[in-house]
């Protein structure tokens, strides 16, 4: 009887243990044929030597409002650096007031992403620091105007001078978004879980190697996936499940708009989850704002399968791994307007 009472008290302390613990031993060599650390600094980007008279450059051009025709809105309204990198706002609002059709992605360690906006219509960030400048619903600006603009201040003309030396006539519209694309590349943040991929077991806590166990289990990482986890890839949204309109707009078809392909309706690049924490509300549409939630819906629209409370419980503690030291940005003193400048207009066209 003995016997018997001692085989089952370790049985159950066996099961409790197992329970507690359910992080299999391979879950960091797994993960790291699935993800990858961010470097140890900002990466090189194509055709845009970083120096840094350039980042500097593009630090003051990131937070300058006059790049818009209103002389409001900066690059930093709907990508907030103190907020995560993006508004915080279902779609942003833009020139005129006006609310634009998509949710704002952040900025942070988006270099890492191999095509810019939800579409996927920008290969770069150049080209993504040139769209929302002349996009009607965002800053409403012209090249020619950003350029007379940036001509009229001479400390502008001397920078330009120092981060593109050589060149005949550096303040380009071109040049402008290489800087801007320079300062970017350094908007990285290391995480904990970062931490965990080179070796240090204790920066995560057992919740959130759990919810890494679920997460690539479950199948969220065939998606979301690389150097920051998404970003890489498109995939339709209602994979198994469409959501119903409250989530997806039925106007916004995604990609198709780019390819003019039928396959591409509702096809979007797949959301980089770094600091997904702080970048609420989620989703192209932005219509919802609770992390639980979010990750509830894409088990059953992308997975096919209803994920317990527990399940998001821990998937949402592994995300909150990415959670990362947000880069020390000091706001920048810029340039002051002389006779020259063009004036502000708040027009809508």
């Amino acid at each position: 009887m003995k016997f018997l009472l001692a085989t089952v008290a370790a049985t159950v302390i066996a099961t409790v243990a197992f329970a507690a613990d359910p992080v299999p031993a391979d879950l960091r060599a797994t993960a790291l044929d699935i993800f990858k650390p961010l470097p140890s600094t900002y990466p090189a980007v194509n055709d845009n030597p970083i120096t840094k008279e350039k980042i500097d450059l593009g630090k003051a051009l990131f937070f300058d409002p006059r790049l818009s025709a209103s002389g409001v809105f900066s690059c930093n309204s709907c990508h907030n650096l103190a907020t995560g990198g993006d508004d915080n706002l279902e779609t942003s609002i833009g020139h005129g007031w006006q609310k634009g059709p998509r949710n704002s992605p952040t900025a942070l360690n988006a270099v890492f992403n191999e095509a810019q906006f939800w579409d996927g219509r920008a290969e770069d960030l150049k080209a993504q620091a040139k769209g929302p400048i002349q996009a009607g619903v965002e800053m409403a600006n012209t090249p020619a105007q950003v350029v007379a603009t940036l001509k009229s201040m001479p400390k502008y003309v001397d920078w330009f001078k120092a981060a593109f030396p050589g060149e005949a006539d550096p303040v380009t519209f071109d040049n402008m978004a290489k800087a801007i694309e320079a300062f970017e590349a350094t908007l990285i943040t290391p995480a904990p879980f970062d931490a965990y991929l080179n070796g240090d077991d204790g920066a995560m806590t057992a919740e959130q190697k759990e919810g890494l166990a679920l997460f690539m289990d479950k199948g969220c990482a065939s998606c979301h996936s690389g150097i920051n986890i998404g970003g890489n890839g498109y995939y339709p949204f209602g994979l198994i499940e469409k959501p119903g309109s409250e989530v997806l707009p039925e106007n916004d078809k995604g990609r198709f708009a780019v390819t003019a392909t039928a396959d591409d309706s509702y096809v979007f690049r797949a959301a980089p989850l770094r600091n997904v924490t702080l970048t609420a509300p989620y989703f192209h549409s932005g219509k919802v704002w609770n992390l639980r939630q979010a990750v509830a819906i894409m088990g059953t629209s992308q997975l096919g399968e209803d994920l317990s409370e527990t399940e998001v419980d821990r998937i949402v503690a592994f995300l909150g791994s990415l959670e990362g030291r947000m880069p020390e940005v000091v706001y920048p003193v810029l340039p002051a307007e002389t006779g020259d400048t063009p004036l502000p207009s708040g027009d809508v066209k």
